[in-house]
């Protein structure tokens, strides 16, 4: 039997809360050897819980006040809500009572509450977001999805050694290929950021593969694509649109040619497909001291789960240990 993990849960974080991580935690903690720390208001965490009829699971309620909205200032937010949801939640990894934290709740405040109380990798300057994101390259991990819009050389250079460890120890993919998204794959093409972050990662010893191109990620080129947040938010909100559009579309098509529940169920394989994101349950923050994973808000209680599981991978794994080790040495050679 695999180790008993402690996981701490932000029960008030996500559009469907507390419902869906209190569901998503009697499922996790039924079907693996968890134990689950509900974190948010006792009474409404509680009331859901009830529903659930089973007394004997190893789920406890941690206390919280208030939650941190998607709208509100993350570092504002952290200091007037200091008993918030996701700051109790991740003082719990802190303190040593859990093994790992998860929140569909609002990613600035999921990251700045790990920055703040778990502290980044020593080497590392801002976390990151990101992950898989592609239904036709489901190994490919593509950082920052969104939360650094404007990065430095040497912080995409960092994305890439977080990025490259996680490909190995969670995808399983030997000696990940890393790439930089760019207009033009020859050395020179792009703007400044992306010239001299080549220079960069070719100074260090990862298996960099030169700049890589927008049609190069539907096939998975790189198993590994650095880019600053803008970009990537852009590339991750074109994806889902895409997703949905095709689904409409290839809906409207079928429609009186194929039965009804064959479209549903068509339809149904096509978003898990390509859906990635939610297939994982959400991915790390990458880069601090500790295992921090956020999902989207739209979180349902399957993928609330998912997330438990993902969080037992990184633990199990090792991941933030071996990337403790590795982001240092890499990021020595550009001192």
């Amino acid at each position: 039997m695999k180790e008993k993990l402690t996981i701490a849960i932000d029960a008030m974080g996500g559009d469907n809360a507390p419902e869906a991580p209190v569901e998503g935690a009697v499922l996790a903690s039924k079907n693996t050897n968890t134990q689950i720390l509900l974190v948010g208001n006792q009474d409404e965490v509680q009331t859901e819980l009830n529903k659930h009829n089973n007394p004997n699971l190893p789920i406890k309620i941690i206390p919280s006040e208030g939650k941190i909205e998607d709208g509100e200032s993350p570092a504002l937010a952290l200091r007037q809500k200091p008993k918030s949801s996701i700051l109790v939640s991740t003082s719990l990894v802190k303190k040593g009572l859990a093994d790992a934290v998860i929140s569909m709740g609002s990613t600035g405040g999921t990251m700045a509450a790990a920055v703040v109380v778990l502290g980044t990798i020593e080497g590392i300057e801002r976390p990151a977001i990101g992950g898989p994101v592609i239904g036709s390259a489901p190994n490919q991990t593509i950082l920052d999805l969104g939360s650094n819009i404007d990065c430095k050389p040497s912080q995409l250079l960092g994305f890439g050694v977080l990025g490259s460890v996680f490909s190995e120890l969670l995808l399983k993919v030997t000696n990940p290929k890393i790439g930089i998204l760019s207009v033009g794959i020859e050395e020179g093409k792009g703007n400044s950021l992306t010239k001299e972050t080549f220079s960069l990662f070719q100074k260090s010893d990862l298996n960099f593969i030169g700049n890589i191109e927008g049609n190069d990620l539907i096939t998975g080129k790189a198993d590994v694509v650095v880019c600053d947040g803008f970009v990537g938010n852009i590339v991750l909100k074109l994806v889902e649109g895409l997703g949905k559009n095709l689904a409409y579309q290839l809906q409207d098509y079928l429609s009186g040619k194929i039965d009804p529940n064959n479209i549903e169920s068509l339809l149904k394989d096509l978003y898990q497909k390509n859906n990635v994101t939610d297939s994982r349950g959400g991915g790390p923050v990458y880069g601090v001291n500790g295992v921090s994973i956020v999902g989207h808000g739209s979180a349902t209680s399957g993928t609330v789960e998912r997330a438990v599981d993902l969080a037992r991978m990184c633990i199990e794994t090792k991941l933030i240990e071996e990337m403790s080790k590795r982001v240092p040495k890499v990021m020595s050679t550009i001192n």
